[in-house]
């Protein structure tokens, strides 16, 4: 890139971010580059529903109203109607396309590829969930991209280097790609989160991903010694990392970004109940003191990004601009009943005043694309994936009977889930270390017991009985946490019971306890102990660091964990898969669905039953 840039940034304080500041000299002939963008849509292809802070002219405050959010033919009419606004327009996927539905684990990319060709990529970049199968179902994933003939989306990624038996050897996925748009010379790099992608996902031996920073700044040079001077990093790093790339690389000059699922935009997302995390666009400096525009646009097929960039004949950055297009539907009820006439057209004429959320009708013809994959994954939900020989009997907390979320009779008077807690509950926690053990590595695994939402009776058990067991959204994190803290955080979670939240109850794997609900604040949890390698459990080390697995909910301080969210000592890494089908993939590996041995629950004695009888009432709606 050139390096007698006519404008110039001066450093602000939010977010690292930075404004600019034109310098006197004229600028000549400005043109304009338009890149709509998603990221990480992880096989989200329906809508689904979310409240939103409305205004229904009903009171004078904003009211929580229920919408249809995204949905993959939302974000293709989205992009159809955009593009046709704009000249010179890049149409971008920042990674993350595959893992996180059924959609997934039924077709194996086949949906995801339908769907974005509806749209047709100019580019596309790996990350890190694109190599959870190994290199062949990365390949074979570009090959449904492929399929069809009009659309062959470019998959980036400048650190990814494959083994030499690799599928996607001889340099199947690009490290760059040149376009043109209004006669000038594009560059975009492609570029790969190194560490997760290495070790929480399952790139084949061999295949090795390298470090981000030298990737890119060598590709970067590679194409300025071609006369590319606009350059764009198609990154699935994250939102800090890749705030702190775009300031250490030379010659960059928009950052499109990924794998943090960030949300950003305005402050005004604040008054619908929206937390944007910064700026859209967010202004930086590269390492020539040049201007860099980062974006990202939140996750789940929910929003698309709209980013312009100008710049002069010179291929300098004159300014940038644009903002997030949140995608929802006009179908606004409350708790399934729609709301009135009057109220309709107040939420319209609100969303009116601003230009961030769209409501917008899904794309027929990306509807008729899904069409045959719903019909598959209704056929998929029936299916048997094991049985069970006994029932499996979800309990809240442990020690009274009766005590929330059982649906069958039996349950209530098994003296098991008395004693030790829901076996569900159990069975869940120990899926999910599993899971985490597979990818990345786990200790210890905790899950609340009002997460996990049903029994599951003996008989066969199906698809869409796992889903029923786990019916949210939620996604697993990685915590690295000190004895001491994952205590605190346990007792904290006891304390929120005893307050009448029963569902903040932890059930753990790899973990036990005593529990007595007599004993002081902070002192009714006694003898835990951890499973060892061997097989045996030994005494939980007070300051030894562990991996726990944990729902998101959990790790932002939810439910009576605000400890996870707030010690600053506890580091915290999104995995990214989803907690249902982290479930179904153990139950496919299991199909015989038997409780746990005694030895296993993390609840092994309780006393102090005495002190819940003030909850009972509770216990029992």
């Amino acid at each position: 890139m050139m390096l007698n840039k006519s404008v110039i940034f001066s450093l602000g304080i939010f977010c690292s971010a930075t404004v600019f500041a034109q310098t006197p000299a004229p600028v000549s002939e400005p043109d304009e580059l338009t890149i709509l963008h998603i990221n990480d849509h992880h096989s989200n292809l329906e809508a689904y529903s979310a409240n939103l802070l409305l205004n229904t002219g009903k009171q004078t405050q904003r009211e929580p109203v229920s919408v249809s959010l995204g949905g993959f033919a939302r974000i293709s009419a989205a992009f159809e109607s955009l593009a046709k606004n704009n000249d010179n327009v890049l149409k971008l996927h920042a990674g993350d396309a595959t893992t996180g539905t059924l959609y997934h684990s039924l077709s194996v990319g086949q949906a995801d590829a339908d769907l974005m060709n509806t749209i047709c990529f100019d580019a596309m970049t790996v990350g890190n969930h694109e190599l959870d199968l190994g290199d062949l179902a990365l390949f074979n994933f570009m090959e449904m991209l492929w399929y069809s003939p009009a659309c062959k989306t470019p998959l980036l990624s400048s650190n990814l280097r494959p083994g030499p038996k690799s599928a996607l050897a001889n340099n199947v996925i690009k490290p760059s790609i040149v376009l043109e748009r209004g006669g000038h010379k594009i560059g975009i790099v492609g570029v790969t989160s190194a560490y997760k992608t290495q070790h929480a996902s399952r790139p084949d031996p061999g295949t090795i991903l390298g470090n981000e920073l030298e990737s890119v700044q060598n590709e970067i040079n590679r194409l300025t010694q071609q006369g590319v001077n606009r350059i764009i990093v198609l990154a699935h790093l994250g939102y800090p990392a890749e705030q702190k790339l775009a300031q250490q690389l030379s010659g960059v000059d928009i950052i499109v970004g990924g794998d943090s699922h960030t949300l950003l935009g305005s402050k005004t997302l604040n008054d619908y109940g929206l937390k944007p995390m910064g700026p859209y666009p967010t202004r930086l400096v590269n390492a020539d003191n040049q201007p860099v525009c980062l974006v990202q646009a939140w996750q789940y097929s929910s929003v698309v990004g709209e980013l312009k960039v100008r710049f002069d004949a010179n291929d300098n950055v004159v300014d940038c601009q644009g903002q997030p297009h949140l995608l929802i539907g006009t179908d606004f009820n409350r708790k399934g009943t729609p709301v009135t006439p009057e109220e309709h057209q107040a939420i319209l004429a609100d969303l009116a005043t601003q230009t961030e959320i769209m409501a917008i009708e899904p794309s027929a013809r990306a509807l008729s694309m899904l069409a045959p994959h719903q019909e598959k994954l209704k056929a998929f939900a029936n299916q048997q994936v094991g049985t069970a020989p006994l029932d499996i009997c979800s309990r809240r907390f442990p020690g009274v009977a009766g005590a929330g979320s059982s649906k069958l009779a039996g349950c209530d008077i098994n003296q098991h889930p008395n004693t030790h807690g829901g076996d569900i509950q159990q069975l869940v926690a120990h899926a999910f270390l599993m899971q985490g053990k597979n990818f990345g590595g786990a200790d210890i695994a905790i899950q609340n017991g009002g997460g996990v939402r049903t029994d599951i009776a003996a008989g066969p058990v199906t698809v869409g009985d796992i889903y029923s067991v786990l019916p949210f959204r939620n996604m697993l994190v990685r915590l690295t946490v000190k004895g001491q803290d994952l205590k605190k955080v346990l007792e904290d979670s006891i304390d929120s019971v005893l307050k009448g939240n029963t569902g903040s109850y932890p059930y753990a794997a790899g973990l036990r306890w005593d529990l007595d609900l007599a004993a002081p604040k902070q002192e009714k949890l006694s003898n835990l102990q951890t499973k060892q390698e061997d097989g045996t459990w030994g005494p939980l080390d007070p300051e030894r660091t562990y991996k726990v697995i944990i729902i998101d909910f959990l790790a932002d301080g939810k439910d009576g964990y605000q400890h996870f969210a707030n010690a600053p000592d506890i580091a915290r890494e999104d995995t990214f898969l989803p907690y249902a089908e982290s479930f179904l993939k153990y139950v496919q590996s299991n199909p015989t669905l038997e409780r746990l041995p005694v030895t296993e629950y993390s609840t092994q004695t309780i006393k102090g039953i005495a002190s819940l009888n003030k909850l009972l009432g509770l216990l029992k709606k």
